[in-house]
């Protein structure tokens, strides 16, 4: 793979910030619809549609959200003469593996999943001690074209549909629920939109997808919202419409800098909404929801990791009040061929000590899969240069 370089921009006039290119997805198929594409009402007009008595959308709803299947097989209290039909029509295939990666004992489990049109995107399934964690993907590549991120040097392929990024979730759901990860049969406990893609510029699709997965059972995965996390490098109208929806999930803010002249070169976005603006919005969805904002900081050695913007970064949070931000600085995970890598321990060290003595909640985020191609985004691009 070459070394990463970003994405070039473009500028109408001096008055016109700069935006990535690739802001807009390329064109490609529409995926087929299927049932979890659908509202609970749209779900008994499908059914309905299709010849069958309303109730059969419960039937459906319970094996997929309950039981985590689509496979027809398994649907034994429909009538036989119409449970492949049925299912077929319903519940068409979207995504399938193509390859999967362990580590950690194989508690640790990275999928790589074609989709219908042969898009590639990647998911992570992470079980520790007292939790199980599925990292999705959201897009197929990214269009932020942060030059130190895997997904971003594949550019944008397409946004993925609900049911595109919720196939992600049953598949895990199944996996934990048959026993596939060291540790017994378990539950799905947290989700976060930091796989592929920018989640907040697939916006209708995600937020569809965070309904989907706070419904109660059979309507939904019955998750709850305080355990679902959505990530992004700072669209600021779309973290003002997500503070609008009521619904308590978790907002991480990719910040990467605390300086625009830096992160304008980290996350090209910054050229158009600024480390100051990416930050009152996290603050305002603190005001608005009550639930504390993370700031993602990735460490990248000699870039990012001076002492000096720890405590920029801890005088800016300051600012704006206390007890609303917790900062996860991430050991960067570099890329084959890539002229980023992770900062010295020593550093990581002094960076997080300032940040504590600045008063702010500061953990470094566990880097687990580093050995299986961990960022997401690598497996596509090997897969790409074969």
């Amino acid at each position: 793979m070459k070394t990463p370089l970003a994405q070039p921009v473009v500028r109408p006039s001096d008055e016109t910030p700069a935006i990535p290119l690739q802001m807009a997805p390329r064109r490609r198929g529409k995926p087929p619809r299927h049932f979890a594409d659908l509202t609970p009402a749209e779900r008994v007009a499908s059914v309905v549609e299709a010849g069958e008595p309303a109730f059969r959308a419960k039937q459906l709803a319970t094996h997929y959200f309950t039981h985590y299947t689509s496979d027809a097989t398994r649907m034994t209290d429909l009538p036989a003469r119409t449970r492949d039909d049925l299912a077929s029509t319903m519940f068409p295939s979207l995504i399938r593996p193509t390859r999967t990666l362990k580590a950690d004992g194989g508690t640790t489990v990275k999928t790589l999943w074609h989709l219908f049109d042969d898009a590639k995107v990647e998911s992570v399934l992470m079980r520790y001690p007292q939790r199980t964690t599925l990292c999705v993907s959201s897009q197929a590549g990214c269009g932020m074209a942060c030059p130190f991120c895997a997904t971003g040097q594949l550019g944008l392929t397409r946004n993925l549909s609900t049911a595109e990024i919720l196939e992600q979730v049953r598949a895990a759901f199944r996996s934990l629920a048959d026993g596939e990860i060291p540790g017994g049969p378990a539950r799905l406990n947290n989700l976060v939109f930091m796989g592929m893609g920018e989640p907040l510029a697939n916006y209708k699709a995600v937020i569809e997808t965070v309904r989907a997965l706070v419904a109660p059972q059979p309507d939904g995965f019955g998750m709850s919202a305080r355990n679902i996390t959505v990530s992004t490098v700072g669209l600021v109208p779309a973290m003002q419409k997500l503070t609008k929806e009521g619904i308590p999930v978790t907002l991480a803010l990719s910040l990467h800098a605390p300086d625009d002249d830096l992160r304008s070169e980290l996350v090209p976005i910054n050229t158009r909404w600024s480390v100051d603006e990416a930050l009152d919005a996290a603050r305002n969805y603190f005001e608005v929801t009550g639930r504390r904002v993370s700031i993602e900081y990735a460490l990248i050695k000699d870039m990012n990791d001076h002492a000096w913007r720890a405590d920029l970064l801890g005088e800016k949070l300051n600012a704006r009040g206390k007890g609303w931000v917790h900062v996860n600085p991430i050991p960067l995970n570099p890329t084959p061929g890539s002229i980023w890598t992770a900062s010295d321990r020593e550093v990581e060290d002094e960076f997080v000590a300032r940040l504590r003595g600045h008063g702010i909640p500061t953990t470094i985020r566990d880097t687990r899969g580093s050995d299986i191609d961990g960022a997401c985004g690598q497996l596509a691009a090997e897969e790409d240069d074969e």
